[in-house]
């Protein structure tokens, strides 16, 4: 500090410091200047108020007059210090930021007051933190000048600038302080543009960003309702990789655990979504899915309190925790602005959202902070209908399996293949059946297709299959077992389909006669392939005290196979809703006609889930005999 000034020179410095400031401020407004001069000009003004507050401090007690004159002079130097034509940024020490003038403020795209008391290196990306923090400790440490390339993260997108740095002593002050001046900028540093040049543009980007909002949350609930059948898993990654395309870079989901008696349990990650998928950002979300959120963390924190947090621009790089190695997520990913939303449905909190950028479109707000809220609370809509679906479907699971035999028996000279494939777009209990079962002194088998779904069809379905078993003890005629199943249906309001097959073994043969109620035909599959169906007929059972039951019959040879299948195999729809048909279902069965009986299941049913795109309408039932070659003497 300079012992010549006294009182009276400082007096008349500080007079013509408005007069300079503002002459800096034309010459730095001129098109196509450069502005390193006016830089270092006002830095050596902002030295000048600084000697000048040190002399005034020390004759404060002077005089009672003098004071007065003192504190009208500093009122005058923070008014040169709010309007200088540079942004200027006053911090402590530890670079926190004790104030900041308007330029400043503007530079960042937000209010003065927000930057006050936080960290500089908040408001810079990652790549500039770490060089930055060495050279403001070596400016306090030294005194001596330092200028540092910066990429500042602005409103909208990264603003690049040199940051001169300069230590200044502060009256009252126990410690240094460092004055940073910014600039040139990638934004033109000078006069503030007019209101009117100002407000039209940033109107037309805040209307388009609300836009893309109202877009992106149209998106997300379209996709979790475009789910027929609640998938928890599917929900949780589409919702997660559009988030991460529209609104952040990164984007995690975790859920907490189920526990016994439907409690909640910790947070478990379930889903990690990044920037463009190459092998380093592979690598990372890899490491990133094992890394589940422990309580201190951000999402643990909003997790327990259901409260969003919004972090605009980190400060804490441990926001989100550390890797095995220690390393902050935050630094691994890039992230310096974050947000955290909770999953909850009204009565639980079931996980959180969180996401993250690099700030080159701009920190997180409050909107995007709003979006995301809904988000989370759509989602948790979706995971419950999701939880309750399955638990309905499990309930729905094990009637069904109650309704089908546990294993197929072992029979001499033949063997059984079956399979029962559940619709997917519903969890309740279906009406399809299927048995094999002794039939007279031989065998039989039965497929059948109560009409609707439920409990009700569930109660049909075990009458139609109990009442084929037990008719069968009375008569060995598969049209009469029919008959007296329909009419022990009579009295239930729904009606049954069914195909009934009575087996007859003639040494390498075997003759099934067969009886129709209203059902597909069976369909009888030659060891060379050559398929032909047996007739059809009768009239579904339960409807009419007048029954007939279609009646065929038909020689199976070593090889051949008699193929019975439920109505939901013809009528499975692709997108286009065209049916699979009986010509496809044909196709399936000719391909695997040498191959073991069970591979034909398995082929219509690849067939249709390869048709229907995984979305069966109705359930599927199939059951297959196949006639063994001859054991060898």
């Amino acid at each position: 500090m300079s012992e010549e000034l006294d009182p009276g020179t400082v007096f008349r410095e500080v007079a013509g410091l408005g007069e300079r400031v503002a002459e800096l401020r034309r010459a730095a407004a001129v098109p196509g200047t450069d502005p390193r001069p006016a830089l270092d000009a006002a830095l050596a003004e902002l030295e000048l108020a600084v000697e000048a507050l040190e002399t005034l401090g020390a004759e404060r007690s002077a005089a009672t007059d003098g004071a007065g004159a003192a504190d009208t002079e500093r009122r005058v130097l923070r008014t040169v210090f709010q309007d200088a034509p540079v942004p200027l940024f006053l911090l402590d020490r530890d670079s926190g930021v004790r104030r900041v003038n308007r330029q400043a403020a503007g530079l960042l795209g937000t209010s003065p007051g927000y930057v006050s008391g936080k960290q500089f290196t908040a408001f810079c990306d990652l790549a500039t933190r770490g060089p930055l923090r060495s050279q403001l400790a070596a400016v306090v440490r030294t005194g001596r000048r330092r200028r540092v390339p910066v990429r500042f993260l602005g409103r909208d997108t990264p603003v690049d600038a040199v940051v001169t740095l300069a230590r200044v002593w502060i009256p009252g002050e126990p410690d240094p302080m460092v004055m940073a001046v910014a600039g040139p900028t990638s934004t033109p540093v000078g006069e503030e543009p007019r209101p009117a040049e100002r407000t039209a543009p940033r109107d037309d980007e805040a209307v388009a960003a609300i836009v893309h909002r109202m877009d992106v949350l149209a998106a997300v609930g379209e996709l979790l309702l475009d789910e027929p059948v609640f998938n928890e898993t599917v929900a949780v990654r589409r919702c997660a990789r559009l988030l991460a395309a529209e609104l952040a870079d990164w984007a995690f989901i975790d859920l907490a655990a189920a526990g016994p008696g439907g409690r909640l349990g910790d947070l478990r990650r379930q889903v990690v979504v990044g920037p463009a998928e190459d092998e380093t950002t592979q690598e990372t979300v890899r490491v990133l899915e094992l890394l589940d959120p422990e309580a201190g963390t951000l999402p643990g924190t909003v997790f327990a309190s259901w409260q969003s947090a919004l972090h605009p621009h980190v400060e804490d790089l441990g926001l989100l925790g550390a890797d095995e190695r220690g390393e902050p997520v935050c630094a691994l990913i890039h992230a310096t602005t974050v947000l955290c939303v909770p999953i909850e449905d009204g009565d639980r909190c079931l996980g959180t959202i969180t996401l993250a950028s690099g700030g080159e479109n701009g920190p997180f707000d409050l909107h995007d902070l709003a979006v995301a809220g809904r988000i989370g609370r759509q989602l948790a809509l979706v995971i419950r209908a999701s939880r309750l679906y399955r638990r309905s479907a499990e309930v729905a699971d094990s009637l069904q399996q109650s309704l089908l035999p546990k294993r197929l028996p072992t029979i001499k000279g033949v063997e059984l293949a079956a399979r029962y494939l559940t619709a997917t777009s519903t969890a309740e209990v279906g009406g399809d059946f299927y048995d094999v079962f002794p039939f007279g002194d031989s065998w039989g088998l039965v497929l059948g297709d109560v009409c609707g779904k439920g409990e009700d069809a569930a109660v049909v379905t075990a009458s139609a299959r109990h009442g084929v078993r037990l008719a069968s003890r009375w008569s060995s005629d598969p049209a009469e077992v029919l008959a007296m199943v329909n009419a022990s249906l009579l009295e239930e309001d729904r009606f049954v389909t069914a195909v009934l097959a009575g087996l007859e073994f003639q040494g390498d043969r075997v003759r099934a006669t067969l009886g129709t109620a209203g059902h597909p035909p069976a369909i009888v599959v030659r060891a060379d392939g050559v398929i032909r169906s047996a007739s059809d007929g009768g009239v579904p059972l339960g409807l009419f005290e007048d029954f007939a039951a279609g009646s065929d019959a038909v020689e199976l040879f070593p090889g051949d196979t008699l193929f019975l299948h439920s109505d939901g195999v013809l009528e499975a729809c692709d997108p286009g809703r065209r049916e699979f048909g009986r010509q496809r279902l044909l196709e399936a069965l000719a391909g695997v006609a040498g191959e073991p009986v069970a591979a034909m299941p398995d082929a219509v049913e690849r067939a249709l889930m390869a048709f229907s795109d995984g979305d069966l309408r109705d359930d599927v039932s199939m059951l297959a005999l196949r006639v063994s070659p001859p054991e060898p003497l």
